[in-house]
């Protein structure tokens, strides 16, 4: 997965649970509702990815074809559709009864905090920085889902 797209993906599943959960949908409605919404994001980033490339020179000076600019549109996008995965999985633990509705949101909420963390690890990491500077990338990142944590706990209570 591609920082930047997984790290948009995971605070756009972050809201979109936060917002589902909010309202006391049940896990599995918010699993659909999150499932649509991510998907519907990732096609229309995939086609103005597309329209932006599509025709601008390649590498060999040739325009880029529509078929080219799709094919890279979404292999840099697809960062986007696994950045769902993780707290999808929680919140079909709750859709199927294994949890309950709360905890199954509580719980994909903070695997989105976590994973964030790990992206935000991960990014400094390959840059060669010094481990306080992972970590401190660590927590920058994840401080993105922790807000919306904020937020919904604001707003529920």
């Amino acid at each position: 997965m591609t920082t930047e797209e997984g790290v948009y993906g995971l605070i756009l599943v972050s809201g979109l649970i936060a917002a589902s959960g909010s309202a006391g949908a049940p896990a599995w409605k918010t699993l659909v509702f999150t499932a649509v919404t991510v998907l519907v994001f990732w096609i229309a980033h995939v086609y103005a990815g597309a329209v932006a490339m599509h025709g601008s020179p390649s590498a060999a000076g040739t325009p880029v074809s529509i078929r080219e600019a799709t094919r890279s549109a979404v292999r840099k996008s697809r960062g986007l559709l696994a950045a769902t995965l993780a707290p999808a999985a929680a919140l079909m633990f709750g859709a199927v009864g294994l949890i309950g509705d709360v905890a199954a949101t509580w719980t994909a909420m903070w695997v989105c905090v976590s994973v964030l963390a790990v992206l935000g690890y991960v990014a400094y990491r390959r840059k060669g920085a010094p481990m306080w500077v992972r970590l401190i990338g660590a927590v920058s990142t994840a401080s993105f889902g922790i807000v919306i944590i904020i937020a919904k706990a604001i707003v529920t209570h």
